[in-house]
C-alpha cells in the first residue's frame, strides 16, 4: 500500500530525502510521522495525512548554490534526478516518556523541535554545536527515560570534513555536550540506539564499524565481530536483547543478547571470572526445513542453540610452551639469543595440562545436569549450553569426542528452573569464579497434548543408559574376543606344533562368534547392500532412543522396544561371558603350553 504523503492541491512538489524517515509513534501505533522538508503526521496507519510544520529546511534553490567554489552554468551535464533532493529533513524522532515532543534534522545544517506536536517549532543552527554550518544530521533520537535528554550525530563529509560529530543535550537541545569520548578520529556516526533497560549502554553504528558505551558515551569499546565497515542503521530487538546493524554493502549483522553488557562494571571485569544473567532458554528440538539446496538460497548461520551462557575473565589462559615462544619471539624481533629451557623445562611443558572453564548445570534439586567445557580467552566469552544431559554411551581409551551428537551429547533436559556456575581447573586443581545464576528452560509453545513427566522421563533415562552401557559391554567384548581368537590362529601358526585339533578348535569358536555376531548386529552380508536382518538388540535400542529426541518424551511403542532390547540382552550376555571369561581363557593355557608365542593383552603373571 503506497502511503507516502504528497502535496495538498496547489502546492509544490514534496521534498523527500532518499533516505526520508518514518516513525511509529511509541505513545500509538496508528499514529506515523513522515518527513520531507516538513512533518506529517497520520492517525490511521497512513491512510492519510495532515502536515504539521511548515519547511524546516533552508528552503534553496539548489541548482543556484555553489559547486567548486562557484555557481555553475544550467548547460552543464546535471543529472538531479539521480540524485537525492536536498533541503530535506533526514532524521525523526518522538520522545517516548512525553506524546508531542518531537525531534527532527535536516540536510542543511538545523535540528528542529517541537513540545506541542508540531503546534510551534524551534529551530536550532547546528552552529550552535560549534560545527560547520551545513552539517548533515544523520540520526536523531529522543532519550528512553527523559523527554529534555536527546542525541544527535551529524556529519560534515561531502564538504571534506571527516571530524566526529556525536552531541548529548539535556535541556531539549538548548545546549550540548560532545559524547564522542574516545571514538577514532575521522568515524563518522551514522546511527545511535539507546538501551530500553540501561539508559547508560549506548551503540553507535559508524564507518568503522559498531561501538559501544556502557557509560553514557564517556568511553567507547568495539563491538568484536562485526567487520570494520560503515553500518549505516542499528535497531534492537527487545524481546530477544538482540542488536541488528544494517551494514553498506554487507547485509545484516546480529548481536545475539547483548544483555550482559547491562550488567558489565569495572568491577565485574577486574575479577578473576564474572558470570552474568541468561536469558530464557526456548525448548524445541531444531530442524532446517530448506535441505540441500546447493547455492540456490543464501542462508545465514543460525544463533546457537540453547542456553547462551556469558562470562568475563580477568585475564587469559596460557601455557607454558605458549608463554616461552612468545617470549623467544620478542627476542628474535630483537636479534637477541634465545636461551635454552633446560630439559626439566621442556619436560615440564609437556606434562602440563591444559587449564580449563567448566560452566556446571544444575537443576532445581541441585542435581548436576552437564558440565560445558568453555573458552578462556581474555575478556568476553560465550558458550551455549545445547539443553541436552551428557552422553552416557562407554568411552573407548584414547578416546576425546564422539562423531555424532549421541556420543557429545545425550537425551534432552526437560522444562524448568536450572542454575549455572562458573569455575576454572588449573593443573588439576577447580576453583569456583562466579554463580550460581539462574535460569528457565521454556517451550515455545505449550502443546495440546501433554507427555511424560520430568520424574518419568529421569526414569526412563536412567533406564536406557543402563541398557545401553550393557549393549557396549556386550558389543565390546565380542570385538575382543574376536580380536583374541584372530590373535590366537596367529600364534598357533608360529607354534612348536604340528596343526590339528587346536586349528579345529579355534575354527569352530569362531565360528560360534560369527553366529554371536548375527544375532547381537544382524546379517553382515545382508548389511553390505543395505538388506534389512531381523530386529536386533540394537535396532530395538535404537527405536527406544527416538523417544528421548522429541519434546514429547518416551511413548509405549519406545518402552516396549526398550524392555524387547533388554530381553534379548540378558541372553546375549550370559552367552559372551561365557565365551569371553571361560571358552577363551582356556585355550589361551593349552596354546602357551604348545610354546605359541605371547599375545598382547594376556596380562602379567
Amino acid at each position: 500500500v503506497f502511503v507516502q504523503p504528497q502535496p495538498r492541491a496547489g502546492e509544490n512538489f514534496e521534498r523527500y530525502n532518499w533516505d526520508a524517515p518514518i516513525l511509529v509513534s511509541p505513545h500509538k501505533a496508528s499514529r506515523l510521522y513522515f518527513a520531507s522538508y516538513r512533518v506529517w503526521k497520520s492517525e490511521d496507519r497512513g491512510d492519510s495525512w495532515e502536515p504539521i510544520s511548515g519547511d524546516l529546511t533552508r528552503n534553496e534553490e539548489r541548482i543556484q548554490l555553489p559547486i567548486m567554489g562557484k555557481q555553475q552554468s544550467w548547460d552543464n551535464p546535471w543529472d538531479v534526478g539521480a540524485m537525492s533532493n536536498y533541503n530535506t529533513i533526514t532524521s525523526l524522532s518522538e520522545s517516548p516518556v512525553t506524546a508531542g515532543v518531537i525531534y527532527a534534522g535536516t540536510d542543511d545544517g538545523f535540528i528542529q523541535t517541537t513540545s506541542d506536536g508540531g503546534a510551534s517549532w524551534r529551530k536550532i543552527p547546528v552552529t550552535t554545536l560549534g560545527i560547520p554550518a551545513r552539517s548533515f544530521v544523520n540520526d536523531i533520537k529522543a532519550d528512553l527515560y527523559d523527554e529534555n535528554t536527546v542525541y544527535v550525530a551529524l556529519d560534515n563529509h561531502k564538504e571534506g570534513d571527516f571530524s566526529t560529530y556525536l552531541y548529548k543535550s539535556t535541556d531539549k537541545g538548548t545546549t550540548w555536550r560532545s559524547i564522542k569520548g574516545n571514538l577514532p578520529a575521522k568515524t563518522i556516526v551514522w546511527r545511535l540506539v539507546q538501551d530500553h533497560v540501561n539508559k547508560n549502554l549506548l551503540f553507535a553504528g559508524t564507518e568503522k564499524g559498531i561501538y559501544t558505551s556502557m557509560n553514557g558515551g564517556a568511553a567507547w569499546h568495539k563491538v568484536p565481530g562485526a567487520p570494520n565497515i560503515s553500518f549505516r542503521d542499528l535497531v534492537i530487538q527487545k524481546r530477544e536483547n538482540d542488536l541488528v546493524g544494517a551494514s553498506f554493502g554487507r547485509g545484516f549483522f546480529v548481536l545475539d543478547d547483548y544483555s550482559a553488557l547491562r550488567e558489565m562494571t569495572p568491577a565485574s571485569l577486574k575479577k578473576e571470572g564474572s558470570l552474568y544473567s541468561i536469558r530464557q532458554a526456548d525448548w524445541y528440538v531444531p530442524r532446517s526445513e530448506v535441505g540441500n539446496t546447493g547455492a540456490d538460497y543464501y542462508i545465514a548461520k543460525n544463533p546457537d542453540f540453547g542456553a547462551l551462557i556469558t562470562y568475563s575473565l580477568d585475564k587469559g589462559f596460557t601455557s607454558k610452551s605458549k608463554a616461552r615462544k612468545q617470549k623467544e619471539k620478542a627476542l628474535e624481533k630483537k636479534n637477541a639469543s634465545i636461551p635454552f629451557p633446560g630439559w626439566d623445562g621442556l619436560e615440564e611443558e609437556r606434562r602440563e595440562e591444559k587449564s580449563k572453564i567448566w560452566i556446571t548445570i544444575k537443576d532445581s534439586s541441585n542435581n548436576v545436569i552437564r558440565n560445558i567445557e568453555g573458552t578462556g580467552k581474555k575478556g568476553i566469552n560465550r558458550v551455549a549450553w545445547d539443553l541436552r544431559h551428557p552422553s552416557a554411551r562407554p568411552i573407548s581409551p584414547g578416546q576425546r569426542t564422539g562423531g555424532n551428537r549421541w556420543f557429545r551429547g545425550g537425551p534432552m533436559a526437560m522444562p524448568g528452573t536450572y542454575t549455572a556456575t562458573l569455575s576454572k581447573e588449573v593443573n588439576g586443581v577447580v576453583t569456583m569464579l562466579d554463580g550460581p545464576t539462574t535460569f528457565t528452560v521454556a517451550p515455545i509453545f505449550e502443546s495440546s497434548l501433554k507427555g511424560i513427566s520430568y520424574d518419568a522421563y529421569k526414569a526412563y533415562i536412567a533406564d536406557y543408559n543402563a541398557t545401553q552401557t550393557q549393549v557396549s559391554k556386550v558389543s565390546n567384548a565380542f570385538s575382543k574376543s574376536m580380536d583374541k581368537v584372530k590373535a590366537m590362529q596367529v600364534a598357533l601358526s608360529r607354534a612348536n606344533a604340528a596343526p590339528g585339533a587346536m586349528n579345529t578348535k579355534l575354527h569352530a569358536l569362531k565360528q560360534q562368534l560369527y553366529d554371536f555376531e548375527e544375532k547381537l548386529r544382524g546379517n553382515q552380508s545382508k548389511d553390505e547392500i543395505g538388506e534389512r536382518s531381523k530386529p536386533t538388540v540394537n535396532s530395538h535400542l535404537g527405536v527406544a532412543r527416538r523417544g528421548m529426541s522429541t519434546t514429547y518424551g518416551p511413548t509405549p511403542l519406545h518402552k516396549q522396544n526398550l524392555e524387547i532390547a533388554k530381553g534379548m540382552l540378558s541372553s546375549l550376555y550370559t552367552e559372551i561371558m561365557n565365551l569371553s571369561n571361560t571358552t577363551i581363557p582356556q585355550l589361551e593355557k593349552e596354546l602357551q603350553a604348545m610354546g605359541a608365542p605371547y599375545i598382547l593383552g594376556q596380562g602379567l603373571e
